[in-house]
Order: C-alpha cells, then sequence, then structure tokens
C-alpha cells in the first residue's frame, strides 16, 4: 500500500509510525465506504510491516468523526447484503480492530461519535483535548452497538459506565472518559497531536519482538471479541431495514425528532 492523501483520508507512515488522519471535514468526518478500506488496508499494512511499529488515529480540530455516514445506513437498509458471513467495509474493518498486532493510538479534538468512540476501546493509548465528546448513539438510531463493544466496554469500563456509554447514549466529555479508563490522558488542544505522537515514537523505539509479545499478552483472548463482533454484526444488520431504524435515520437527515411510537404503528 501506498501513501494515501485525498479530501477525506490521509495515511502515511513517519519514523516507523503510521499515521491515519480523517480530513473530511466538510462532513464531520462521517466515514465513507472508501474511507474505511483505506483504514483496513492500512492496518493490513501495519502488520505485514518491520518498518511500522505502531497506528496513530487522528481528526483534524475539533472534529475527531462522526461515526459512519448515515447515508450508507439509509442505503444499505434498503438493499442489505446477503450470506451467512455480511461483509461491507465497515464490517471489515471493524473485524481488523481486535486482530491487529500493532499498537493503535487515538487523539480526540472534540466530536468522537459511534464508530470513533468504540475504536477507542481497541486502542492502546488514547489522548483527549479538554474539547473532547464522545457519544455513541446506536440505540437513537435503531441500532445496536458494534466492534466488539458489547463485550470490551463493559471489560474496561465496568458494566453500569458502558451501559451509560453504549446504550443511553450518554455524551462524555473527556473528563468523564478519563474518569472511566477510556482516556490515558486530558492534553491541551494545541499539544494533543505531540503527546500522541510522542507515545507513538516511544513505542517504536522499544525491542520489537518484545513490545508486540507483551501487548498480545495484555490482550488476552481475542476470538472472544471476535465472536461478540459476528454476532453484534448479525444483530445489527437484522435492525437496521425495520421501522425504528428508518424513522430514526429519516429523523436525523431531515434534522427532527424521530417519533418512534410511529414507526411502532403507535399513534
Amino acid at each position: 500500500m501506498t501513501d494515501i492523501k485525498t479530501a477525506d483520508i490521509q495515511i502515511h507512515v513517519d519514523h516507523e509510525v503510521q499515521i491515519i488522519r480523517l480530513t473530511r471535514t466538510e462532513k464531520k468526518n462521517a466515514l465513507t465506504l472508501d474511507m474505511y478500506n483505506a483504514m483496513s488496508a492500512a492496518l493490513d499494512r501495519a502488520d505485514a510491516s518491520h518498518d511500522i511499529a505502531c497506528t496513530v488515529f487522528l481528526g483534524v480540530p475539533g472534529i475527531f468523526t462522526a461515526g459512519n455516514d448515515i447515508n450508507d445506513f439509509v442505503r444499505r437498509s434498503k438493499d442489505m447484503p446477503t450470506g451467512t458471513k455480511i461483509s461491507t467495509p465497515s464490517t471489515d474493518f471493524i473485524r481488523r480492530l481486535p486482530k491487529t498486532t500493532k499498537p493503535m493510538i487515538a487523539a480526540v479534538d472534540g466530536l468522537a461519535v459511534g464508530i470513533g468512540v468504540t475504536l477507542l476501546l481497541h486502542c492502546d493509548l488514547v489522548f483527549a483535548s479538554p474539547k473532547a465528546s464522545l457519544k455513541a448513539p446506536f440505540l437513537d438510531l435503531g441500532l445496536v452497538q458494534e466492534a466488539g463493544s458489547s463485550l470490551v466496554g463493559p471489560e474496561r469500563l465496568g458494566y453500569q459506565n458502558a451501559f451509560e456509554l453504549l446504550v443511553m447514549g450518554a455524551t462524555w466529555n473527556a473528563q468523564r472518559a478519563y474518569d472511566a479508563g477510556l482516556v490515558n490522558a486530558i492534553v491541551a488542544t494545541d499539544q494533543l497531536e505531540t503527546a500522541a505522537l510522542t507515545a507513538a515514537r516511544h513505542l517504536a523505539g522499544k525491542p520489537r519482538e518484545a513490545l508486540l509479545a507483551a501487548r498480545k499478552l495484555l490482550k488476552g483472548d481475542t476470538a472472544k471479541v471476535s465472536t461478540m463482533i459476528e454476532d453484534e454484526v448479525h444483530v445489527f444488520m437484522k435492525l437496521m431495514p425495520s421501522a425504528e431504524a428508518r424513522e430514526a435515520f429519516a429523523a436525523f437527515l431531515e434534522k427532527r425528532k424521530p417519533d418512534f411510537k410511529k414507526a411502532r404503528g403507535h399513534g
């Protein structure tokens, strides 16, 4: 894979650190199918290359990512993929997260929604600015949580915290995320990327074989996470064409409050 620099995403390697920067600023870094494909290829490249020690996820000032592009959800709700193992660019990326062997680091400034939150559960280090705002509104969209967060969330955050974040859809500021153990450090906005890249280069200077072995031991049995991902994908895709989900998507695009009672045929 060569370096990628487009209007939506930039990926390059600098001093043995792979940097994935989301740059779809006009859409608040909402992830498209092409962006998912690019990130999947980048994670594959990191695992296959002796010259890459870790990967750092970055956004732009004030925006990490608004999550999956809702227009993609609308399209998929009308034309659902079939088969025993559903494969889409987003599910393929999610499946890679527990399997990647190289450390992942994220720097979150401003908005982080959906996959922008569940991705953090797979990162080894997470830095956030005081302006970070985390929200996982899966239930509000008539869907369920993804990326193995049903398992990793309670393990990392405790059940009540995971429920608050993933089911209630509570918005967490940087301090709340730090207190729950999702964020390692809160860093001034103008120092955020420097902190993440400094940590990444510090890891790159460690003995590589021992680094990967230590990380693998800490991660434990990732097969359980992969199994949970498949369970979540099954339920997620089953719910996507539901009346409630379609009402939620329409309400989001029309900038109005959803009427779930009407979607259920009541009222």
